[in-house]
């Protein structure tokens, strides 16, 4: 029976796929038990797919997912996650920022009777300042929005038990923020702090551009707050609103001389209200855009292909 799954997801890696093998296969060997890598290919652009089929030929521990074509980080992470037969499963990125070596430890931390042991970083060495800083914020804006606790400044690595994987893969929705899924489960879980390591080689997959759908993905699975943000403005503006008429109407009959042109004063309230029209329509309209993408029942991914795997796998 496999004790162990590792889930590595991997888009254009070619530059450190062959060493993040080899460092997790170090690892692994210095468990207790068998084990299984298990890569997803999200689509890869490079010769990653080619190198991840050539390292499962010769390596029985490992298995290889293929999709059809880029679904996403966090859809990949699924996929691993659908397919993996250990008792702990790990996630781990394939660019070596999350060090295998932490593994070990997290194990230990399972045997204690952890049902989740997640990450949570001390240093993020090689990252910007702006990253640092828009990391810090979203992580605690997140945390004062939803109901869930989702632990700040920890990402997807870590370890969660069997039965916290079977739960995640009963959970269908479409945009997917599995951190947050996995606090939203429960079980009994814990950190397990480390310092997070520059990029070995290759360019980030995580621009700004895609930071921004996360983000927004972590906050709408979660909390339905900024909806209630419409309330709160309309009071807002409805009081303000009030207090300028009422202040308008003191100077007109205190100061005849002080006058505003008609035209510019309409002017400046309907570009105020429209500008708050139409940033509520924009948070309503992320929210009825991810109700269309459940209704539609797509599956989550489109596998091409898997090499590696036994006829009880997924």
């Amino acid at each position: 029976m496999i004790k162990y799954s590792v889930v590595i997801p991997a888009y254009n890696e070619e530059a450190v796929i062959e060493t993040t093998y080899n460092r997790l296969t170090e690892v692994m060997k210095k468990s207790d038990g068998e084990y299984e890598l298990v890569f997803i290919n999200d689509g890869s652009r490079d010769a990653t797919a080619d190198m991840l089929s050539q390292i499962c030929d010769k390596d029985s521990s490992v298995r290889l997912i293929n999709f059809s074509r880029n679904f996403g980080h966090q859809i990949a992470v699924t996929a691993g996650m659908d397919y993996a037969q250990g008792q702990a499963i790990v996630i781990i990125d394939a660019d070596l920022q999350d060090p295998p070596e932490v593994i070990l430890e997290m194990i230990e931390k399972w045997k204690e009777g952890y049902d989740v042991v997640y990450g949570k970083r001390k240093k993020r060495k090689g990252e910007t300042v702006f990253k640092k800083a828009t990391a810090a914020m979203f992580y605690r804006i997140l945390d004062k929005l939803t109901t869930v606790e989702i632990p700040v400044d920890t990402g997807d690595f870590r370890l969660i038990d069997r039965k916290v994987c079977d739960v995640m893969k009963s959970l269908s929705e479409q945009n997917r923020y599995v951190r947050g899924l996995v606090s939203w489960v429960g079980f009994k879980q814990t950190p397990l702090e480390y310092d997070r390591h520059e990029r070995f080689a290759g360019e980030t997959k995580y621009p700004l551009k895609k930071m921004l759908k996360f983000a927004a993905d972590g906050i709408t699975s979660f909390s339905y707050k900024p909806l209630k943000l419409a309330n709160v403005i309309g009071i807002t503006l409805c009081a303000l609103s009030v207090l300028y008429l009422l202040i308008a109407l003191i100077i007109g009959l205190c100061l005849p001389a002080v006058t505003m042109p008609a035209w510019a004063l309409a002017l400046t309230i309907a570009l105020f209200f429209n500008g708050i029209t139409m940033i509520m329509l924009g948070i309503m309209g992320e929210y009825i855009g991810r109700i269309y993408d459940e209704v539609k029942g797509r599956p989550l991914y489109v596998v091409k292909e898997t090499k590696g795997f036994n006829s009880n796998a997924q």
